[in-house]
């Protein structure tokens, strides 16, 4: 653990980087956030909690004991003051940030509700799209509609609240079994009767019990998977997007275009301009060279 010397405490929209864009609205501080090259960050923690989507680029952290990486289209949450120790993959990162004024916790804790636990969604569950549809609403070239940035920070809040502590731990460990499958081949075609036999158990026992510990159904967790992994796709703009919607699982353009759209708000089209027309004018903040090492201690990120 960093002692009080080496240990940088952020204040409020700040971080290390360069920002494109910030703007506080609702309570929350949103960031665009950026760096161009590989850098161990010092250690360091924040004023505030907050989400942190990585739009690009890889990423890694260490916090405690544990270690985590990250691959474009995931978010963390982090609540206020955890120290940690960040690394930015071989070429740059580009984050939205999602810091939350202390007043979000005060009105979660009249309904009971605290932001007290450190929570990662690599798997296109509903945090990072909750996140996406805030970054759409805050780069809207509109005015930003403030009833709708408040109840989307809302959701948000309330989902990373109160999500159970111990499921994972009581799942069953045939359940298990049939996630791993489900995230490793999402890409491939998946029946019900084919989960069942992989789990031994009936494929009615199956669908019940994966929607109560996952939070959703075997159908929406696939779609899930789908649509991160074509959102990372969509970064590299010679591929067509009826070419990632094939890699990605879906039967054509048009399918994949009905789900894209249910799940983020726009388009697959919209979406990847959305994300090409965020290169903004660059802010540099402060970042102490001296304290920022040149070798990775992440030597299987990616």
């Amino acid at each position: 653990m960093a002692n009080a010397v080496s240990q940088q405490a952020l204040g409020a929209g700040s971080f290390y980087g360069a920002v494109q864009n910030r703007r506080e609205l609702c309570g929350a501080i949103f960031t665009d956030l950026s760096h161009t090259s590989p850098r161990r960050l010092p250690s360091h923690s924040h004023e505030l909690a907050f989400f942190a989507i990585l739009l690009d680029g890889l990423y890694g952290e260490r916090y405690g004991r544990q270690e985590r990486q990250f691959r474009p289209f995931t978010v963390h949450f982090r609540p206020a003051g955890i120290p940690h120790q960040d690394e930015i993959g071989p070429h740059g990162v580009r984050f939205f940030e999602i810091e939350l004024r202390q007043g979000w916790e005060f009105r979660l804790q009249e309904c009971s509700a605290v932001l007290d636990v450190a929570h990662d969604d690599c798997h296109g569950g509903q945090l990072l799209w909750l996140g996406l549809r805030l970054f759409r609403e805050v780069h809207s070239g509109r005015s930003v509609d403030d009833l709708s940035v408040e109840c989307l920070l809302t959701e948000l809040l309330d989902l990373v609240a109160r999500m159970p502590r111990d499921r994972a731990q009581k799942r069953p460990a045939w359940l298990t079994r049939v996630v791993e499958k489900l995230d490793a081949e999402y890409s491939e075609r998946q029946t019900l009767d084919g989960l069942s036999r992989e789990a031994g158990v009936h494929p009615v026992h199956l669908s019940r019990v994966f929607r109560r510990f996952v939070g959703e159904g075997i159908g929406e967790r696939v779609h899930r998977l789908r649509i991160r992994a074509a959102c990372e796709q969509m970064l590299k703009p010679e591929l067509p997007l009826a070419e990632i919607s094939l890699a990605a699982g879906f039967a054509d353009q048009s399918h994949f275009t009905r789900v894209f759209r249910r799940m983020t708000g726009m388009s697959p089209a919209r979406f990847r301009d959305t994300l090409r027309n965020k290169e903004a004018a660059r802010v540099r903040l402060p970042l102490p060279v001296a304290a920022v090492g040149s070798s990775g201690y992440l030597p299987n990120i990616g």
